[in-house]
């Protein structure tokens, strides 16, 4: 069996999935209480608190997989990217585990992740297609091979979709988290009462920009001539138009046929209403598996190399990607 640990930003979890990425248990302990004072995610408090969380969530995982440490044979573990201190407390874990235990250690990039949890999605995508990864600190357009090969074809000129979501949440005086916040007064809002411009309008140049949105959105709410329900629904509408014309262009750059989505953003209700106008067969992760989750860590170290001894004694995190 596998475990996988997952720490890249403020969620510590743990996974034991079979050999063959079949799901046995996943543990996720927010840490989102401790970070709400002050409006987004603290790197210190993020790396003390997993420390403090990794053993208990690794025995919750094993429990609720009904086993036990030795029946584990295989380690998985988010390297990167995300906060280095956070990801350090799950690496040193995985190596320790994996050391102490003489079993193989597998290294998974955090965006690899997230394109595998489609894997656990009912009707997972077959062949080559394309992938739309929109979260918190990347928005990607992810090229998935026939061998299932990763290439990324457009990526973000400035913040990533989460983050427009988060500080135009911030922006509008709501709470965190605040996509979730966000979204939920769109639902209360007319996005034609005032609408924003679609980042890139009419260009066809692969790419994603949300920095022009959250300036709109700062001026609007500094006029005051808008409700704050009428901002957020036509905030949202503009983010989701964004995401939907770059991923129309992407496959047809691409001539791929199908779509999936994944990422925290994923999560958005408004996302998900529109996916049909996209023209493809759309494939979205479960929305348990949108967010940080070590189940996607176990999906893609399955069809990854373990690492050998020296490698794993080396093994490190790293705050970037090459996918991203």
């Amino acid at each position: 069996m596998i475990l996988a640990i997952e720490t890249s930003c403020d969620e510590t979890c743990a996974a034991v999935a079979d050999l063959d990425g079949t799901l046995r248990s996943s543990i996720v302990a927010s840490q989102a209480a401790e970070h709400v004072a002050f409006g987004g995610v603290v790197p210190e408090i993020a790396s003390r608190r997993h420390l403090e969380l990794i053993e208990p969530t690794v025995r919750a995982a094993l429990a609720e997989a009904g086993c036990v440490a030795s029946d584990i044979t295989r380690v998985a573990v988010s390297t990167g990217p995300g906060l280095i201190g956070a990801l350090l407390v799950g690496v040193s874990f995985a190596k320790g585990f994996a050391y102490r235990s003489g079993i193989p250690l597998v290294a998974v990039d955090h965006l690899h992740g997230h394109v595998a949890s489609l894997r656990l999605a009912e009707n997972p995508p077959a062949g080559a297609h394309l992938v739309l990864l929109a979260s918190g600190g990347h928005t990607l357009l992810i090229d998935v091979a026939e061998d299932g090969a990763l290439t990324t074809i457009a990526r973000s000129m400035d913040d990533a979709a989460g983050e427009a979501f988060d500080k135009g949440a911030r922006v509008l005086g709501l709470g965190y988290p605040g996509g979730p916040e966000l979204a939920a007064l769109a639902v209360q809002g007319d996005p034609a009462a005032c609408p924003f411009t679609t980042p890139l309008a009419g260009r066809t140049d692969l790419a994603f920009s949300f920095s022009g949105l959250k300036t709109g959105l700062s001026m609007a709410v500094t006029a005051g001539d808008n409700a704050p329900a009428d901002l957020a629904a036509a905030y949202q509408e503009a983010i989701v138009d964004h995401l939907l014309d770059r991923a129309r262009l992407g496959l047809a750059a691409t001539g791929r046929t199908t779509l999936g989505l994944v990422g925290g953003v994923a999560a958005n209700g408004r996302l998900r209403a529109r996916l049909n106008e996209l023209p493809a067969n759309v494939v979205a992760a479960p929305l348990a598996w949108c967010g940080d989750n070590a189940a996607m860590i176990a999906a893609a170290a399955v069809n990854l190399p373990s690492l050998s001894p020296v490698e794993l004694l080396g093994l490190d995190a790293h705050a970037r990607s090459p996918l991203g």
